[in-house]
């Protein structure tokens, strides 16, 4: 495989894009199961909102795996490989909407941690393509933390 990036690099790059995957994965399942479970006066309010953001959230794993296969190397794609991966803790038992909200924004900037943590890798080996698929995660991410968190602001 010859692109330009050396095979250590794309491997690194890889390894960041498979903790991004991992991170959205997981944040795309909690987002889906506050969805179905949310109750009281914002139902309508979060239900949409959730809808809108779990569908974001599932397509752009296809491009983020899809940019890992670009790169030559196998996408993680188990539960067992995201649990591992993943920074984003899953919630347990009945969640109020108002702690959905929090470990939602919660969610969304981790996901932008991540995202921006591998902008070095990234830079130094001139990937293009992943930096901008980054950029654009990060963009989606920290507008969806800003729509949240200006839920719980009184």
């Amino acid at each position: 495989m010859d692109i330009g990036i050396s095979k250590k690099d794309r491997e690194k790059i890889a390894d960041g894009l498979s903790h991004l995957l991992a991170d959205s994965f997981t944040l795309y399942l909690k987002t889906h199961n506050f969805h179905w479970n949310v109750t009281g006066p914002m139902f309508n309010t979060l239900h949409v909102m959730f809808m809108d953001q779990y569908t974001e959230l599932w397509n752009a794993l296809d491009l983020i795996a899809e940019r890992i296969r670009a790169l030559g190397v196998a996408a993680p794609g188990t539960y067992r490989e995201f649990a591992k991966l993943t920074v984003i803790k899953e919630s347990e038992g009945k969640v109020g909407a108002e702690e959905m909200i929090k470990q939602l924004v919660a969610g969304q900037e981790a996901v932008t941690k991540t995202a921006r943590s591998i902008f070095a890798i990234v830079d130094k080996a001139g990937d293009e393509p992943t930096a901008d698929l980054l950029t654009q995660r990060m963009q989606i991410h920290e507008k969806n933390a800003w729509m949240l968190r200006s839920l719980l602001e009184n």
